[in-house]
């Protein structure tokens, strides 16, 4: 079992080291008094041994956390990084708690101006970096059903949504982002697996760089290799390796991919890149995703499970995009998954360039 894992008492160790980005504010929202900001459970890790598994197909479904903490011992002020984000967004999320219930905190209905969740229409430029094996491997209507499909899970117009079970109906939350497709850029290149340490953007070693990763999602399609179908950069990471990691196989709709060849990986890995972590948080009943409204798991749940399915004495939300279930059988993200993501967007945050 391999972990890394921080804690408050060592934040100090990560302050006399940071990578060569812009950095990331400690005031993304303004301080109040009443608002109290608890990171005593916030940890990255990855436990190796026994939560990433894999589907019956042999398939391991993302491997983002084992991509972290690559990237952790890459660079010493990633930890850091994260905690700030972090500390930012449960501050958020609190402040537009206060503002709800009246409190003058500066969110909506609370007598201040600036919201500390991002309100409006978000639009995020989609740039599609292909490397193929031969020309044309990816095909067009990949690319176009990709594009549609992100669209209508992060709209809430996913068909399949209406099977939500009564418990979770009044947590489905519309995500109102809109994915547009931009740049396409495609190189060829007979390698038979690129791996997860990110040498796909590394123009160097046969990649394709990211194109303006502060304004644009960049999505590289390529042989990950090993039987993976993706995995995302978390925020706060370098802006030279930032974006999202789909397999050939499993990009917008492809016979191929079999059960996870209807684009939700995408859906799964994006929500990655804008700060979800696994709706089982990565480890047994006392980790969390770090989200008030999912249910507590100990184990990701996979093909297509019965309702109810219960683990750590609740029902588990198994038809949530950040489970590790087959494609047709996630639907949902909810409102606490929502506002975490949309924390990102407020001016000073690490996705405000998306907006601004």
């Amino acid at each position: 079992m391999k972990k890394v894992i921080l804690s408050v008492a060592l934040l100090g160790a990560f302050l006399v080291s940071c990578e060569n980005d812009s950095p990331i504010s400690d005031n993304t929202v303004e301080e109040s008094q009443e608002v109290q900001v608890d990171m005593s459970d916030f940890s990255l890790y990855v436990d190796q041994d026994d939560i990433a598994g894999k589907s019956a197909s042999s398939l391991e479904k993302c491997v983002s956390m084992k991509n972290l903490e690559y990237r952790l011992s890459k660079n010493n002020g990633l930890a850091k990084k994260m905690y700030d984000i972090e500390y930012n967004t449960r501050k958020a999320i609190a402040l537009k708690g206060q503002a709800n219930k009246g409190k003058p905190t500066g969110g909506n209905g609370g007598g201040g101006t600036t919201p500390s969740i991002y309100e409006g229409a978000i639009t995020i430029p989609v740039v599609i970096n292909i490397i193929e094996q031969f020309s044309g491997q990816v095909t067009q209507n990949q690319i176009n059903s990709q594009i549609r499909i992100l669209n209508e899970d992060f709209q809430n117009n996913n068909s399949n949504t209406s099977n939500v079970p009564s418990a979770f109906a009044g947590l489905v939350a519309d995500i109102n982002v809109t994915f547009v497709l931009g740049t396409v850029n495609r190189v060829v290149n007979t390698k038979a697996s690129w791996g997860t340490n990110d040498a796909m953007k590394i123009p160097s070693q046969g990649g394709i760089a990211p194109t303006d990763a502060t304004s644009n999602l960049n999505l590289w399609v390529c042989e990950i290799g090993g039987g993976i179908l993706g995995y995302a950069q978390f925020p706060g990471g370098s802006n030279a390796t930032d974006g999202v990691v789909i397999g050939t196989d499993f990009f917008g709709e492809t016979n191929a991919g079999g059960i996870y060849g209807k684009g939700r990986t995408a859906t799964h890995e994006v929500g990655h890149w804008l700060n979800l972590r696994h709706i089982w948080g990565d480890g047994r009943c006392n980790r969390d995703d770090f989200v008030a409204d999912t249910p507590t798991s100990d184990a990701p749940n996979y093909n297509c499970p019965s309702y109810p399915t219960v683990n750590c004495r609740s029902t588990d939300m198994t038809m949530n995009y950040m489970d590790y279930v087959q494609d047709d059988c996630m639907y949902m993200f909810t409102s606490g998954q929502n506002d975490r993501m949309r924390a990102l967007f407020v001016a000073g945050g690490p996705k405000e360039g998306f907006v601004n």
